[in-house]
């Protein structure tokens, strides 16, 4: 057991944080209160001056290979994470086995893809020990790999039938869902048939449904409407993934696509995430390098050491175009720095909107959010610039990620909950990584605990008390949309 004294109660609500005590008891929360009456021979900790909060919940990782192959998982507990929600964008390493895997599923270590069933994946995870808990999605692209040989082209009914049967055994196994990311080469010939029958099977299991959309630029808003017509006629929550309006052409369309989800939230469950940059990161793509964006290489398997320069002073010293360049560089990955402050500010700001890192462990030069977006979220959008109050940006790191995705007994404070906690100086919470140098650790993160254990003590990390947590239990359900034409 161990009393946690003196501090700011945030409990992940929303609602305004308290002065109290709460009372840890092996995994879960035994007490809460003004002045809580324990034995004295309870252990205490003084936490005055400093929030108490639910551990972070990442909503949008690609942690799927760090967690076995790097279990520590310090960019993330540094920050405050507990749990990171993995297999998004349609990339997920169960249930594949592939020694070569095509962009963007490289984005996950190469070496790692070996898992031929979601139970297996769990179990590589479990044995690792990691740092913090896990849940996994299912990739659609990962189930097209596996099941299809060309990719070109919309599934057969004999692929689609194999690729379901294959989410079946996944949900069974614990999977929390599915994602997509038919943006990418390898799954954008995906029909609505396809995907309709995928979203179906989670469904049934009571499972969500997070996408990539396929545009998020000119034709953001028919990839929404894409996206939620699937799931509302499956039956199943849509999480819409790091929703952005991508590229100069389309900075200030967020109050079109804000309205838009408005409007279908009032007939499905529907939800968003978010992380508080104005770059995004992913694969090398041509067609990204417009001569417009700033482009910051990540990674390249070809020249490795030119991680971290600008594309453009690349091309300049290569006397070459731009993509040009990437095509030199490939495969490889890179920043690209597409949005614009108030679409950020007002996505982020957003009821709706969820914070999700989209860090990718396995770049040699990262994007900075894997190291420090959940305290950015606080000191720059919260403290420094007044957009959020304190209560506000943690329930969006905690309470409603746990709702969104089902995680019943995580991001709330309460008696009986899981004991998910991160302690933090509220005045000195900062992000420290930048794109100079994008894997300095999050200043003012006093102490993180794991399922009761104590996970992080100032810059010691301590006891490694993660794992992929049991299938979300307890989700409301809808029926599936009728719909006589889905096959």
């Amino acid at each position: 057991m161990l009393l946690l004294q003196g501090a700011l109660i945030v409990d992940g609500s929303g609602a305004p944080g308290w002065t109290g005590e709460l009372l840890i008891d092996g995994e879960r929360i035994a007490g809460m209160g003004p002045a809580l009456h324990v034995d004295p021979a309870v252990p205490r900790r003084d936490c005055h001056g400093l929030v108490l909060a639910p551990g972070f919940i990442d909503a949008h990782s690609h942690d799927d290979a760090a967690l076995i192959a790097a279990p520590a998982m310090r960019p993330k507990l540094t920050q405050g994470v507990t749990t990171v929600v993995t297999g998004n964008c349609g990339i997920s390493l169960a249930p594949l086995v592939t020694a070569d895997p095509p962009p963007p599923m490289n984005l996950l270590a190469r070496e790692q893809f070996r898992h031929a069933s979601f139970a297996d994946w769990r179990a590589a995870v479990n044995a690792a020990r990691p740092a913090v808990n896990a849940v996994g999605l299912v990739g659609h692209t990962a189930l097209r790999l596996r099941c299809m040989r060309d990719l070109s082209r919309p599934a057969t009914a004999a692929e689609r039938d194999a690729m379901c049967a294959l989410l079946d055994e996944a949900m069974s196994q614990g999977a929390a869902g599915l994602s997509s990311g038919t943006f990418y080469a390898p799954a954008a010939a995906a029909n609505a048939t396809e995907l309709l029958a995928l979203a179906r099977v989670a469904a049934r299991h009571g499972g969500v449904y997070a996408v990539h959309l396929r545009d998020e630029m000119a034709g953001v808003l028919a990839a929404i409407t894409e996206a939620a017509d699937c799931a509302y006629r499956a039956g199943l929550p849509l999480v819409i993934s790091h929703h952005k309006c991508a590229g100069r052409a389309q900075w200030g369309r967020s109050l079109q696509t804000l309205a838009l989800i408005e409007r279908l939230s009032e007939r499905q469950a529907l939800g968003l995430d978010v992380y508080p940059y104005l770059a995004g990161s992913t694969v090398l793509r041509a067609d990204l390098a417009d001569g417009l964006t700033p482009i910051r290489l990540t990674w390249s398997e070809a020249h490795p050491g030119l991680a971290g320069r600008w594309l453009a002073d690349i091309a300049r010293d290569w006397a070459c175009s731009e993509p040009e360049a990437v095509a030199r560089l490939q495969p490889g990955g890179a920043c690209y720095f597409q949005m614009c402050d108030d679409d950020v500010d007002r996505i982020l700001t957003h009821p709706l909107a969820m914070i999700g890192s989209d860090g990718l462990p396995h770049d040699r030069f990262p994007h900075p959010r894997l190291w420090g977006a959940f305290p950015r979220v606080w000191a720059h959008y919260g403290r420094e610039r007044g957009l959020l109050t304190l209560a506000q940006a943690v329930h969006k790191m905690t309470g409603l990620t746990a709702q969104r995705f089902g995680l019943m007994d995580r991001g709330l404070l309460r008696v009986g909950a899981a004991a998910d906690l991160v302690l933090f100086d509220a005045e000195r919470l900062a992000d420290r990584a930048d794109y100079g140098e994008p894997t300095t650790p999050a200043a003012g993160v006093a102490a993180v605990w794991v399922n009761g254990g104590l996970a992080l003590d100032g810059h010691t990390p301590r006891a490694r008390a993660g794992r992929v947590l049991a299938k979300p239990v307890g989700r409301p359900s809808r029926s599936p949309c009728p719909d006589s034409s889905a096959q």
